[in-house]
């Protein structure tokens, strides 16, 4: 392989960089400059199960790619999310339910809470924001009236990561240092000289392609493969026109006469291109979840392809 380091964005990449306990340090040190302010910085965390089910087996259940706990009692949801998807927004707030709901105490309970937090890294652009040069976005509930928190129990952070163009010279903060490391790290053939911190260079260390086995590296190999490929499936996608406008389908409703067993949303059309696009997903080995996200197919349409 010709990279000196791995990918952060692929599986293989974010999982040994912040989901692992050799690495836990890292993702301490990520977490807490992206709370900076708080009265108590995080000095441990716990990883925690990332399948969660609803109350009963029929309800719908939550895949995390991240979920731990801080020695305070705090949830934190990191996710890194590769591919567009229309409802994400919806998705983030669907899955911080799970760890609100856990909360729960039987008996005589008060109803006290601790903080959920919900972190986005994202290899996408919102739509809605392209044309803007933000690109962290710190969403809390507040009054609307005086744009005071109303409640600071539930918390979501997003970093388009796409829209963060700094230079090495430009770096001022820390938080400059992780985005430019998160983003830029596969290109990179050493270590900055502003990113020379005990923090960034363990960072390098762990993410040096060199230091891994046969086995880890057969396995990023597979990873980086899988991204390169839901990548250009989702480029080929673009360049038909189609992902793009697909969403505007999904706001109509189930037309008089339309085929018998479409469902409510995208068009005979539409359908028919998802369907390939999910067909080319599957040859690729991609997984369920994954195929879902780009082609806005159900799970169960999928897997009757």
């Amino acid at each position: 392989m010709k990279d000196k380091y791995i990918n952060f964005f692929t599986d293989f990449g974010f999982k040994k960089l912040f989901g692992s306990e050799p690495s836990k340090d890292l993702l301490i040190d990520f977490l807490n400059e992206l709370l900076r302010g708080r009265e108590e910085p995080i000095k441990t965390l716990t990883f925690k199960k990332t399948e969660h089910l609803g109350a009963s087996e029929l309800d719908r259940k939550a895949i995390f790619d991240l979920y731990c706990e801080s020695e305070t009692g705090e949830k934190f949801i990191v996710e890194l999310q590769k591919a567009k998807q229309k409802f994400f927004k919806d998705r983030s707030i669907f899955y911080s339910t799970f760890p609100i709901q856990e909360q729960a105490e039987r008996g005589d309970w008060d109803f006290k809470l601790k903080a959920v937090y919900t972190i986005g890294i994202l290899d996408f652009v919102f739509d809605e924001d392209k044309d803007d040069n933000k690109f962290f976005y710190d969403v809390r509930l507040t009054e609307q009236k005086t744009q005071k928190v109303f409640c600071d129990k539930l918390v979501f952070l997003y970093l388009e990561m796409p829209k963060f163009n700094k230079t090495e010279k430009e770096l001022e903060t820390h938080f400059d240092k992780w985005m430019f490391a998160i983003k830029n790290l596969s290109k990179l053939e050493k270590i900055p000289g502003t990113l020379h911190e005990d923090i960034f260079e363990r960072f390098f260390e762990i993410a040096e392609i060199a230091h891994m086995d046969n086995d880890e590296r057969s396995t990023y190999e597979s990873s980086l493969k899988y991204y390169r490929d839901m990548n250009n499936v989702i480029a080929t996608a673009q360049g038909e026109g189609w992902t793009e406008g697909r969403a505007e389908g999904k706001a109509e409703g189930r037309a008089e006469g339309r085929a018998e067993g479409e469902e409510i949303g995208l068009t005979k059309g539409e359908r028919k291109k998802a369907h390939k696009v999910a067909k080319k997903c599957i040859q690729k080995g991609m997984s369920t979840k994954d195929i879902s996200e780009i082609t806005g197919l159900s799970v169960d349409e999928i897997e009757k392809l």
